[in-house]
């Protein structure tokens, strides 16, 4: 994909509120603000089936993230964050398993973080503009053309992150027993 050899998503951070995510392939290249996914503390279809505890550190986590995202990427110096709950692509006939899909059993929700640069060079990403995502069989190869952050990236915001929920939000942070 895109060049690289070995695609593969990680988790960069674990917390009580859940897991963040540096995904590969990324929706959106490095350089035009980056993508990165938080996840609930639990898999489950619809952010309503979550407890109000879980649904707070959820909210959390993904507020934290975001402000380390402004904080460290360089691309966001006068940019902003894009939060966008999906779980759709997982519902499309052609995703695996292929045919109809009964939503609670096959989407999960998780919340992507888009950057969004004033200087994005990707017509898709164009500041001012909304992103513009493919149809699910496009998906693949439209997302090959996008770096995901790098290892130094993510360790900065996932060491942000740790500090925004123990000062700011002062949630503990835990490791994941996942």
């Amino acid at each position: 994909m895109g060049g690289r050899e070995h695609c593969i998503s990680r988790i960069i951070a674990s917390h009580r509120g859940g897991d963040i995510v540096c995904p590969d392939p990324a929706l959106c290249d490095r350089r035009d603000g980056g993508h990165l996914i938080v996840h609930p503390p639990r898999p489950v279809w619809e952010r309503s089936a979550l407890n109000v505890d879980e649904l707070l550190a959820w909210s959390l986590l993904v507020a934290a993230t975001g402000q380390a995202m402004l904080e460290v990427l360089p691309a966001l110096r006068a940019g902003c964050i894009n939060y966008w709950e999906a779980g759709n692509w997982a519902l499309n006939d052609l995703a695996p398993p292929s045919g109809r899909k009964e939503v609670r059993r096959h989407r999960r929700v998780h919340l992507h973080l888009f950057g969004r640069s004033r200087d994005a060079r990707d017509p898709d990403w164009r500041w001012g503009e909304s992103p513009r995502f493919p149809d699910y069989v496009a998906a693949s190869r439209w997302r090959a053309r996008f770096t995901p952050l790098t290892d130094r990236e993510c360790a900065a915001i996932a060491g942000r992150v740790a500090v925004l929920l123990r000062t700011r939000w002062t949630m503990r942070s835990t490791e994941s027993a996942r």
